[in-house]
């Protein structure tokens, strides 16, 4: 049987595919971590290309989409979510984002995290991490039928047949339901371990069992009915995530070793991996055969066996190139003894073992690169490099696929391998931890003592750390990639009862995180559009390619001089360029101003300033990702002393362009509002640094004005925002302006009603570092 290829690559989502259904070779639905669920419909052929458009937005990670089969009374079907929102949602396959759901169903109390429908299309089953499984009477939304019986989180759910779902529990076990709710069989054992995937094994399958399991071990379990176990044989090397079955009879596995495989009987003949990051996500079309997957790089990919269906040689080259020079990070392979692997002639010596086998080679310049074996190819196929983390030479480290600050070993059982828990200096850590533990399936309890380890590991400039150098490098870590952190351990729970003193915020936050490639990428592909449309005023020239792809590489290195030429580059395009091609641009620039004084100094000759530069993006009211980009470079221009300059003599200017934004922060997009709150933080950095608005000083001239402006808008925001970060930076702006005098604080009792606010902040978002910082406002108020 020949081998699948790539049909087509799907790029759209921003954060990991989470979730794919394939109902039609027409049709792919997937859902995701950046909160939306979005349909791809199949609109040419040769090569296959397909139109995205969004069918639903949520509030938070939405971890399962399934689709409704059409019928008499839903002609085209109906396209079912759910996630960290715990009412699962139903749309019709023609809504828009503002149409409203056809019917919410709440029931779960905590996240949906898995969905499937019945082959009839009658009914929905659901499970989440409240412990239940839930089965849902398409039409007839109240009529439920609860599964009971789950000692953890419900992972996954199985419509067999009409009259049989089959759960797979966090609880190292299988249940086995009628649809009227009893229980009918189970299987447990310490030997499944974490159940996380179903499938129902399909007629042809060279295996007489009913159904398969997969889960954390890496294995791949063979069951009938009865939970008579057939036969298991290990898959993968790493968790597995999502199982489907193809027509043929085959059934393909999706792993965190990046890998999609497929599968005849216990024999692999197919091992497809992924440039980057685990792979969530996998589905078949029962139609055309065809398999679609998704994960962590973000992108989704259709794969096929139909020559007739396979993507251009170009893109299917390009694909294979990305894979060949994806990273591994070293963390991930702990047990590597890099003294004893062999070098590159071993590769045209020996074959593998088995289809997917790799082989590790220490190549003659020392890197070690990760070769695959194909087995109908019969040949070895490089699918990446290994690198040391990023930790301890200031480089970022990356992980599924995207760049972080820090990726911590985390060992949280016994002889079992670590966990990978990534982190960026410009995120919540109580939300990093919170999704470490979902992705793991970790108990709740944990989560004030994995953020406080953050915290404690992450040296690099945050919101109220002691000031420091200003010049330590964002992506150092003093403690080295052998830190690891053990969910119990003692010396966590010091760590709360120890927080250091917050207020007041001593040292300017830049917000630095950008996927710089990709940026490069998008400012080429917008140049390419000006020259095959002829806009040829706007095209860059060689030479201005050549500055980019050089300024991309110095700032992927840290390196913070001689960024002139890229400085100019970047203002030209952003003064320039129309105004919906301007967002790679301006992300360039808003990076730029962390880095370079240059970007001050190139805008600071004529009448403008680099703010009226970065202003302009607020008038693109068709992208408000263009204002965050631009505010981000506001509070980046903090980091320079000239940057620091500007933005003192435009203070009036900024607050007036950040202030209609401040008092229902809720109608726009997290990110937008952090970088807001973010200016806001360093302008009172600035304030607390300057004499003429210390303490034993009197409130008067320009600085006190910009002192009770800036306390009117943090205090707006406090009064209403719901998001924790918004709420805690905003909270140690306006604690920095109580460290400023008695004037300061007797205005934000009386005339912001900041206790009032206190109060609020407390009870909306109860964290522990939320009330460490209301406290101290507390006793500045008091004091």
């Amino acid at each position: 049987m020949a081998e699948f290829k790539l049909s087509a690559s799907l790029p759209g989502h921003d954060d990991d595919v989470r979730s794919l259904v394939y109902p039609s070779p027409d049709l792919v639905l997937s859902s995701s971590w950046d909160a939306t669920v979005r349909q791809w419909k199949l609109i040419g052929n040769n090569p296959p290309s397909f139109d995205c458009t969004l069918n639903s937005t949520g509030t938070g990670a939405i971890l399962a989409v399934a689709f409704v089969p059409p019928s008499t009374q839903y002609p085209d079907g109906l396209i079912v979510s759910g996630g960290r929102d715990p009412v699962i949602e139903v749309r019709q396959p023609g809504d828009t984002v503002q149409d409203n759901a056809l019917a919410l169903l709440p029931g779960h109390t905590s996240t949906v995290c898995c969905l499937d429908v019945s082959e009839s299309g009658k009914h929905i089953a659901s499970g989440g991490w409240d412990r239940q499984a839930i089965i849902w009477h398409v039409g007839d939304w109240e009529n439920t039928t609860v599964l009971g019986d789950h000692g953890g989180n419900v992972l996954d759910v199985l419509f067999y047949d009409k009259d049989t779902v089959i759960t797979a529990c966090a609880d190292e076990a299988i249940r086995i339901f009628k649809t009227s709710g009893a229980g009918v069989g189970k299987v447990s054992g310490q030997t499944l371990g974490i159940v996380r995937a179903l499938c129902r094994i399909p007629k042809g399958f060279s295996i007489q069992a009913d159904f398969a399991s997969a889960g954390n071990d890496g294995y791949i379990r063979l069951f009938t009915l009865n939970c008579q176990q057939i036969r298991s044989f290990q898959a993968h090397d790493n968790l597995i995530y999502c199982l489907s079955a193809l027509p043929t009879g085959e059934i393909i596995s999706a792993s965190e070793d990046r890998t999609a495989k497929v599968w005849q009987g216990d024999r692999c003949v197919q091992a497809i991996t992924h440039p980057a990051g685990a792979v969530w996500s996998v589905a078949a079309c029962a139609k055309s055969g065809d398999i679609v997957t998704g994960g962590g790089d973000r992108i989704i990919r259709v794969f096929t066996r139909s020559v007739d269906r396979q993507a251009d040689e170009a893109a299917i080259q390009a694909f294979e190139e990305s894979i060949k020079a994806s990273s591994i990070p070293k963390e991930h392979l702990e047990d590597l003894d890099t003294t004893s692997l062999p070098g590159p002639e071993f590769l045209p010596r020996h074959s593998g073992q088995k289809e997917g086998h790799v082989q590790m080679i220490k190549e003659h310049d020392g890197s070690i690169t990760a070769h695959q074996w194909s087995e109908t190819d019969r040949q070895w196929v490089k699918v990446g490099t290994v690198v040391d983390s990023a930790g301890s030479s200031g480089r970022k480290k990356e992980f599924n696929g995207l760049d972080y600050d820090y990726v911590f070993s985390v060992d949280v059982k016994e002889g079992a391998a670590p966990m990978a828990l990534p982190y960026n200096l410009s995120e919540n850590p109580y939300e990093a931890a919170s999704k470490f533990l979902a992705d793991h399936d970790l108990p709740a309890g944990y989560l004030n003592q994995v953020a406080e380890f953050i915290i404690r590991n992450s040296q690099g400039a945050r919101v109220g750390q002691p000031a420091g150098p200003q010049t330590q490098t964002p992506g150092s870590d003093p403690w080295g990639s052998g830190s690891r952190y053990r969910p119990g351990d003692a010396d966590a729970s010091a760590i709360i009862q120890s927080r250091p003193k917050v207020l007041p915020q001593t040292q300017y936050l830049p917000i630095i995180s950008a996927n710089l490639r990709v940026m490069q990428k998008k400012i080429q592909d917008f140049n390419q559009e000006f020259l095959d449309t002829g806009d040829k005023s706007y095209a860059l020239n060689p030479t201005d390619l050549n500055v980019l792809s050089a300024t991309i590489g110095q700032l992927e290195q840290d390196q913070t001089s001689d960024l002139e030429e890229g400085s100019e580059l970047a203002i030209r395009l952003v003064s320039t360029w129309p105004m919906e091609k301007q967002l790679p641009v301006t992300d360039l620039l808003a990076i730029l101003a962390a880095s370079s004084p240059t970007v001050v100094e190139y805008t600071s000759s004529g009448s403008e300033t680099i703010v009226d530069l970065l202003s302009r993006a607020f008038q693109n009211t068709g992208n408000p990702n263009h204002a965050t980009l631009a505010t981000r470079g506001l509070a980046n221009l903090f980091s320079t002393e000239q940057g620091r300059l500007v933005m003192d003599g435009e203070f009036e200017k900024v607050q007036q362009l950040l202030q209609p934004y401040v008092d229902e922060p809720e109608k726009w997009k997290k990110s937008f509002i952090v970088a807001i709150a973010t200016v806001f933080i360093n302008y009172t950095v600035m304030l607390s640094a300057s004499s003429s608005a210390s303490a034993s000083d009197p409130p008067s001239g320009p600085n006190a004005d910009r002192a009770l402006a800036l306390l009117a808008d943090t205090t707006a925001l406090i009064k209403s925002t719901k998001d924790s970060e918004v709420m805690y930076r905003s909270l140690v702006a306006a604690g920095t302006l109580l460290t400023l005098g008695a004037d300061f604080r007797m205005a934000a009792r009386e005339v912001f009603d900041l206790e009032r606010c206190l109060i609020r902040a407390s009870t909306e978002v109860p964290e522990p570092r939320i009330m460490g910082v209301v406290v101290e406002m507390k006793d500045e108020l008091n004091g």
